[in-house]
């Protein structure tokens, strides 16, 4: 019961952040990043859980997957919308480092102490810099792409 609690709780506090942190006029850029993000997340999660890296004994769709539907499919892409579209574009060299280093490195924590303290996520090959590794990678990733796919649309528009 407790593990679901948690599950609820990390939704709850994914959803909030994307109402009150996705500007009104980014929706569509914010459901580009979101599928973007999940057309990663997926089928990495996939092939993390059936080459046993991870297992999820606590999980959503027990029959349907062995990955968790939440970590992969929801919350590590609403996170990724408010890092793509709350990037600070106009700051400097040291704040946007700060910037990319901040959003893994607290979502590994919360992972870290979630694996730790419920029956969640259950590290078996793994360890907590290849979770930091992995999201560091999609979300720079998830940003690029945003920039080309944006910066495409705004030149055709332009012209």
């Amino acid at each position: 019961m407790g593990d679901l609690i948690i599950l609820l709780s990390v939704w709850f506090g994914a959803i909030m952040l994307l109402v009150l942190f996705t500007p009104r006029n980014k929706i569509r850029e914010a459901n580009l990043v979101f599928l973007f993000k999940q057309l990663m997340t997926w089928p990495i999660g996939l092939a993390v859980v059936e080459n046993h890296l991870i297992e999820y004994p606590v999980r959503e769709f027990t029959f349907a997957t062995q990955t968790s539907f939440s970590f992969e499919y929801f919350i590590y892409p609403a996170t990724c919308v408010i890092f793509v579209l709350r990037y600070p574009e106009n700051k400097n060299l040291f704040y946007k480092i700060c910037w990319h280093l901040f959003w893994p490195t607290w979502i590994t924590i919360s992972e870290v102490l979630i694996e730790r303290y419920t029956n969640l996520i259950l590290y078996i090959n793994w360890a907590w810099y290849w979770t930091w590794l992995s999201l560091s990678a999609t979300f720079f990733i998830s940003l690029v792409y945003y920039r080309w796919f944006f910066k495409k649309r705004n030149e055709k528009a332009s012209t």
